[in-house]
Order: C-alpha cells, then structure tokens, then sequence
C-alpha cells in the first residue's frame, strides 16, 4: 500500500524513530543498518568497504553516503500489500523519491543536534569535528530542501513517543487509514 521515506540531518532521530515503528510491530527499516545505503567515492563511483572513523579532514568533499537504488526499488515491491518505512538520509535522495509514496522530515534545532550527536550510542557519526561541522551547515538546509519537495514536516525536538506517532499520523492521514 505505501512505502514512506523517513528522512532527517544526521541526529535527527531516524534511527531512534525506526526502532520505535518496529516495537508497535511496522515495517521498518533503518537505511544505515540494513543494507540500503552505503559510502562511495565521487571521483571514482567506487564503493567504500572500511571507511575511517573518525574522517580525516577533506574526507566528505571527496565521498558521499548514498542509498541504494536497487534496494529500495525492492523493498518497494514488497511494500505493496502493507506500508513499510525506511528510515535514514543520503545525498542522492532525489534519485530514489519517485519509488516512496510519502516522505516524512525530522527536523530539530541546532543545540540538539549537537546534544544527539555527542551522546549517541549507536554510531559516532558527528563526534569529529569535521563531520559536526557537516551536519550542522546541513541541518537548515534539510528542511527547506524537504519542504519544496513537499515532505511532512515533523519536530523531532519532541519525546520519542511522540515522534513516532507523528509518523504514523502522517502516513494514516494521506491514506484515511
């Protein structure tokens, strides 16, 4: 029935979001743990198998974090008979949008965004500097970008809990569910 992009700037929640869809018993995917995106070198087109962390300095001009095209067109045909969500972002997110039915944002504040990343557990993306200062120049940028292409906007500043549900009353109210 719909395949829902859940997006956001690094520290946004995604993950966190993800992991509460799939205690309520969704489909959902984290982007970054299962399998549907991936580094790759810009120059090249190659993908990165071991990638350093934490970055050195110039390393994200040089490489990128994509989501996988043909993953995604997958989990599209599966997604048919129920709604699934993925969870996750990736600079070539324009190229997998027309595969999504809906597209829902997290958006938070910068003083958050620093918070979450320099205490989150579940990977040390934004602990570096370098990656700190990216996630911070991105941060307003994700939601204009989101907001033109006509995504749900949601605060991601609020308690998980109510994330969550924001999600999903996003996607019921497209539907009538």
């Amino acid at each position: 029935m719909a395949l829902v992009w859940v997006t956001g700037n690094s520290g946004a929640g995604k993950s966190a979001v993800c992991a509460v869809l799939r205690t309520r018993g969704h489909v959902a995917l984290d982007a970054d743990e299962d399998g549907f995106s991936r580094w790759v070198d810009r120059t090249r087109g190659e993908v990165v198998t071991d990638p350093p962390s934490p970055v050195p300095q110039g390393w994200l001009d040089r490489y990128g974090w994509v989501v996988v095209r043909e993953r995604v067109e997958a989990l599209a045909e599966e997604s048919r008979s129920g709604v699934a969500f993925l969870c996750g972002s990736a600079e070539n997110e324009a190229d997998v949008l027309d595969l999504f039915d809906v597209t829902v944002c997290l958006v938070i504040d910068d003083d958050t965004l620093r918070h979450r990343l320099a205490t989150r557990t579940t990977n040390t993306f934004g602990r570096h500097p370098e990656e700190l200062a990216a996630a911070l120049k991105w941060n307003p940028l994700t939601r204009a970008i989101h907001e033109a292409r006509g995504a749900t906007i949601i605060d991601a500043c609020k308690p998980l809990t109510e994330v969550a549900d924001d999600v999903i009353d996003a996607v019921q109210g497209l539907f009538g569910d």
